[in-house]
């Protein structure tokens, strides 16, 4: 039913998600201090973490039938 509404922010997220595993790859190959690579890791993975919190939000938003944020405020 609301399937087709999952779809965007579903794709959305695992591009964004791709997107920082990339950063993350390229981030850990480049000649730093062990300190700079393990903050930098560690903001790309709070980055992903929060991307799909995000989207678990959003999916029970739409799957509770509140499609519209704003209609909040």
């Amino acid at each position: 039913m609301h399937t087709k509404k999952l779809i965007a922010p579903i794709i959305i997220a695992v591009l964004f998600i791709l997107y920082l595993t990339g950063l993350l790859v390229l981030w850990t190959n480049f000649y730093l201090p062990l300190f700079a690579k393990i903050v930098g890791v560690l903001i790309l993975v709070a980055l992903a973490a929060v991307m799909i919190f995000v989207l678990v939000e959003r999916i029970q938003e739409i799957r509770s039938g509140e499609e519209d944020d704003l209609s909040k405020y």
